[in-house]
């Protein structure tokens, strides 16, 4: 077993395929590369023309979720008098949204994961903390 076989991915099948996103080849779910070291764990993902401001991260329980949604119009320059007389008949539109989960390791310190933006790469920082020892339970006679 590898370290990355602890990352369950919960892919978000948009299409109704029936098949994991990795089969898919657009751009709906990005890539990420994890690491491990004794001190936690590193997640990055690509995300290529976006910002801080499009990406949302949510931590319930053992299961961190990144998701974005995207729009953007292709507009074209005209002055103020032909655009009052225009009436758009096709104005082409895209949308691209992706949501992707995993299910995190039970030393993953949730408390203290840290999230940085920069050249397109998210990085999530996720430090280990120690396990609670397994606790015995003492039988009392009846």
């Amino acid at each position: 077993m590898n370290e990355l076989s602890i990352f369950d991915a919960l892919f978000d099948d948009v299409f109704g395929t029936g098949k994991p996103a990795s089969y898919r080849t657009n751009f709906a779910t990005p890539r990420v590369d994890v690491k491990a070291d004794e001190q936690g764990y590193v997640l990055e993902m690509d995300l290529p023309g976006r910002s801080e401001n499009d990406v949302n991260i949510e931590l319930d329980h053992n299961t961190l979720t990144i998701s974005s949604k995207e729009t953007s119009a292709r507009e074209e320059k005209k002055d103020a008098k032909e655009e009052a007389k225009t009436n758009w008949i096709i104005r082409e539109r895209r949308t691209s949204q992706f949501k992707r989960s995993f299910t995190l390791p039970d030393d993953v310190n949730g408390e203290a994961i840290s999230a940085t933006f920069k050249n397109g790469v998210l990085t999530l920082t996720m430090p280990r903390q120690e396990l609670p020892a397994p606790k015995k339970i003492l039988i009392s006679a009846a």
